[in-house]
């Protein structure tokens, strides 16, 4: 009877480390994919403010105008964009940050 819980044993441990590794491995990739969605947000708002001031002649304030006046759209719970402008003819210094927990 002893080999028999032995056994149980064995493959339970063996599970759990195939479920501990499975775990990590769907974790790194949502990792890796919230990094790529962030880089993608940033290029979208770079392409918004190039088109402002194609357009308007001068770069945006701010990432609000961009939504009303562009059509950016990007999930303001997830992600925070961030538009310093220094002047109305020089690039804006653009960031996006995860928002709550990611």
């Amino acid at each position: 009877m002893k080999p028999f819980f032995r056994g149980i044993a064995v493959t339970l441990a063996a599970f759990l480390a195939m479920l501990m590794l499975l775990v990590f491995a769907l974790s790194q990739v949502n990792t890796r994919n919230e990094q790529e969605q962030a880089v993608a947000l940033r290029e979208a708002v770079l392409r918004a403010t190039l088109a402002c001031y194609a357009v308007e002649g001068r770069y945006p304030p701010d990432a609000a105008y961009l939504r009303t006046n562009y059509g950016l759209v990007y999930d303001q719970e997830r992600y925070i964009v961030s538009i310093r402008a220094f002047a109305d003819n020089l690039l804006p210094d653009i960031a996006v940050l995860s928002g709550q927990g990611g």
